[in-house]
């Protein structure tokens, strides 16, 4: 039997509407139940996977936040990763070229020069208010606090956002950069992915990876659910995230979280 299960939130646990179904939910308590951790694991920050946390009860196991970014076990930090002012600046000068709406995530803070509906979308699913400042203010913040962004995104169409990582990719190579929708385009640090939060947390667990089911939808899920001993994609995952897995469940507008746990534990 799998010992632990790490899921993705946006296009995988919740559906359309940000709610989960009734099925998934009850497969969740199952599994839990047969002392299974079940763990979230999202490019939301932290504030913003809680209430989902709280919604399935898995609010007794560790979160995975920003990609990875800033993992914590309840009060206690476990890991994370700041990009530092100087990267964040050179990258906020090109990308700003293509779309104004960057946004920094610092471990449970957030700022943005920019206030639009992108930066709207995201304020929807957090209870933290956003900072809306300009940029040296907001390098300001992070040099009083010593720190940097745990992520950087950057939000628009998915024709500037495809152009965005085109050229982000192509001056910061040491950089995680994936896009988690097509609007989406999400940077990190190289020791931040979902990937390395799930090697860290099975190492806390003393689990091997032959051990885990990782379940997730987009690009930023296809190096946990390739490393996971089951990886599932979902039915709504573009081709190339259906090809890295081991087993493709329904989509997550159809409670397919919940069917693929169900297959797996009866």
């Amino acid at each position: 039997m799998y010992k632990a299960i790490f899921i993705d939130l946006d296009g995988t646990l919740l559906r359309k509407d940000h709610t989960v179904g009734e099925l998934t939910k009850s497969a969740i308590r199952r599994v839990m139940s047969k002392g299974v951790p079940v763990i979230l694991v999202s490019a939301r920050p932290l504030d913003a996977i809680i209430p989902v946390g709280r919604m399935v009860g898995t609010m007794d196991y560790p979160i995975a936040s920003l990609n990875g970014g800033y993992i914590v076990s309840g009060e206690k930090i476990l890991f994370k990763s700041n990009i530092d002012l100087p990267t964040t600046a050179a990258i906020t000068q090109e990308i700003k070229s293509i779309t104004p709406t960057i946004i920094y995530y610092v471990d449970r803070v957030w700022f943005s020069e920019s206030n639009n509906k992108w930066v709207e979308h995201e304020q929807k699913i957090l209870d933290v208010q956003i900072s809306i400042q300009p940029f040296k203010e907001i390098a300001a913040y992070l040099t009083e606090h010593q720190t940097g962004p745990n992520k950087i995104l950057i939000m628009n169409e998915p024709t500037p956002i495809q152009a965005a990582e085109q050229l982000a990719k192509s001056l910061y190579p040491a950089l995680n950069i994936y896009t988690s929708q097509p609007t989406n385009l999400e940077v990190m640090n190289t020791d931040a992915s979902k990937s390395r939060a799930v090697q860290l947390l099975i190492k806390e667990f003393g689990m091997d990876r032959s051990e885990i089911i990782a379940i997730g939808d987009n690009y930023n899920d296809k190096e946990m659910i390739a490393f996971a001993g089951k990886g599932i994609a979902m039915g709504n995952a573009p081709q190339e995230v259906k090809d890295a897995a081991d087993y493709i469940t329904d989509t997550n507008n159809a409670d397919g979280v919940g069917k693929a746990l169900n297959h797996f534990f009866g």
